[in-house]
């Protein structure tokens, strides 16, 4: 991918507009907006803009919503759409967003998990990378470029059809946007082996507050760092990743092994805990937890435990190890199949033994309504502890309850907890996601939900990290603390959720954002603070 530069001339017209448009009354900040966004005509910016009269703004809008519970008519919806094909249309929406006071929110996929990408409180803009999503290969030098308009699943693809023998260690949600699941970390079942997403980006292409193009070398490494799992959306507007892709083998086995209550599942999961972590780096061996119907008794529930695994070669390489490390769970080779990384990533999603092509495929299957929370485990959780968690499931609000155990270990365990802003590294035995799904709509039934998932998160605290109760970003949660709405959040407010996404990261992140946004132009309820005090000026050391 090219580096794409900025003419002078057009960071001047944008001067010009600060002080031009200044004396302008602001009575109608919508229609002042879009004359500042279309003074620069040569941009071709109109058609690519969307207000509430335009006959395509509700299909745009909704297009990306994954999260139906911020679909419903009362929820807030941004005054302009903007859905940029070059640096310059996302440079004249910031300079006009902050000349106006309206908010930005930053759209790739809408997978956030709180809706912070397409909604706001307060009057907003919204950026949408939906067009702006070119993959560029070079498997020569093991590298791409990917927008951040693409998903998971395109990025897959454009890989796998080049060749089979390179991957990356994104997630497994094909439908989620890399611009936002690879700034905040980004984690698959390559984990083990290659580390995050975020850890295998080398460059990057952002407009910073001040409407400027910048690369690596022209930010600089503190926000390069920053950027890579720090919620990147809180230092500026990041277009493109570039990539380092990493090395696989032609073949990979994946298995999948289901055992319920019955079939001693407590105890399996139990020793789950004390063994996924040191496995070999070449095997992933992941956690699902949900209620089925019991095979002994149809008119009962029990829980159902998934052992889903990948690992980087054969089968017969496979079952030895396994039998040395997990006899207990039984795999047998039956539950084994040997196939392709990027055939995996099919059957990882649902899609398995279809056409590569359903990769591009950019919107779930089944939206619904859902919500979601995360927890980092350091010792295992005893058999009691487990037992009581399976009573919670089995309760009527946990219908559509979905636990994930990933585990960590590996690569993991060596990388520094201040490589990157992600600091859930040594120690971590595995991550937990906890996501509860309703197809009902209604607040009532939504807020119904949410408190059933407030009672298993309160139910879980004394299982889990402590001192910070840790939380991955990627798995928004405002139940952990928010930023101020309007005005002043001070750092030790922020620091509230802050410090259990980013741990000891948290204040560097915070000196980052003070330098690079001091007046706080790019904030939303979880967005990195400034160390400036109230007083203009003063900075917190």
């Amino acid at each position: 991918m090219k580096l794409v530069t900025v003419s002078s001339q057009f960071i001047a017209i944008i001067i010009v507009l600060l002080f031009s448009f200044t004396a302008c009354a602001f009575d109608d900040t919508h229609e002042n907006f879009l004359q500042c966004l279309y003074h620069n005509n040569s941009t071709g910016i109109s058609k690519l803009v969307y207000t509430k009269t335009n006959s395509s703004y509700s299909s745009i809008l909704q297009s990306s919503i994954q999260n139906l519970r911020f679909s419903y008519n009362n929820t807030p919806k941004p005054l302009v759409i903007v859905t940029p094909l070059q640096p310059s249309h996302v440079q004249a929406t910031i300079i006009c967003s902050q000349l106006y006071g309206l908010q930005l929110r930053i759209r790739s996929g809408g997978h956030d998990y709180e809706g912070l990408s397409y909604v706001s409180q307060v009057p907003f803009v919204i950026i949408d990378f939906i067009n702006y999503r070119k993959i560029q290969v070079d498997v020569e030098n093991r590298e791409a470029w990917v927008q951040v308009g693409a998903t998971v699943g395109e990025l897959y693809y454009s890989i796998g059809t080049k060749i089979k023998t390179l991957a990356f260690p994104a997630g497994v949600c094909l439908t989620v946007g890399v611009g936002g699941q690879f700034s905040g970390g980004g984690y698959g079942y390559l984990l083990r082996k290659y580390g995050l997403a975020a850890d295998n980006i080398i460059d990057a292409h952002i407009v910073d507050v001040k409407g400027r193009f910048l690369d690596r070398e022209a930010m600089g490494e503190d926000l390069f760092w920053a950027i890579r799992g720090g919620s990147g959306a809180s230092f500026g507007v990041i277009l493109a990743w570039k990539i380092r892709l990493v090395p696989v083998p032609s073949t990979v086995t994946r298995f999948i092994a289901p055992r319920t209550l019955e079939q001693n599942a407590t105890k399996l999961v139990h020793k789950w805990q004390s063994v996924a972590s040191k496995l070999d780096k070449n095997l992933a061996l992941t956690l699902t937890l949900k209620t089925v119907n019991s095979s002994i008794n149809k008119e009962e529930l029990t829980v159902q435990a998934l052992f889903v695994g990948l690992f980087l070669g054969g089968v017969d390489k496979l079952i030895p190890l396994m039998q040395k490390s997990f006899p207990e769970l039984g795999l047998a080779k039956e539950e084994c199949t040997e196939m392709s990384w990027i055939e995996f990533t099919l059957y990882s999603y649902g899609y398995g033994g279809q056409p590569l092509e359903v990769l591009l495929i950019r919107t779930q299957a089944n939206s619904d309504s859902f919500k979601a929370k995360s927890d980092y485990v350091r010792d295992p959780i005893p058999e009691s502890g487990l037992e009581g968690l399976w009573r919670l499931m089995f309760e009527d609000e946990a219908k559509g309850l979905f636990l994930v155990f990933f585990p960590f270990g590996g690569i993991m365990s060596e990388i520094p907890e201040s490589k990157i802003p992600f600091p859930h590294r040594s120690g971590v035995l595995y991550q937990i996601q906890y996501s509860l799904h309703w197809q009902e709509k209604g607040e009532e039934i939504a807020e119904r939900r949410i408190e059933w998932m407030r009672k298993l998160y309160s139910y879980m605290e004394g299982y889990v990290s402590k001192s910070p109760r840790e939380a991955y970003l990627n798995y928004r949660d405002l139940d952990i603390g928010v930023n101020n709405i309007n005005g002043y959040t001070s750092y030790e407010q922020a620091s509230i959720w802050g410090d259990r996404y980013f741990k000891n990261n948290f204040k560097r992140l915070a000196h980052v954002k003070t330098k690079v946004d001091p007046l706080n132009f790019f904030r939303y309820e979880q967005s990195i603070p400034t160390l400036l005090s109230k007083v203009q000026g003063t900075q917190i050391v």
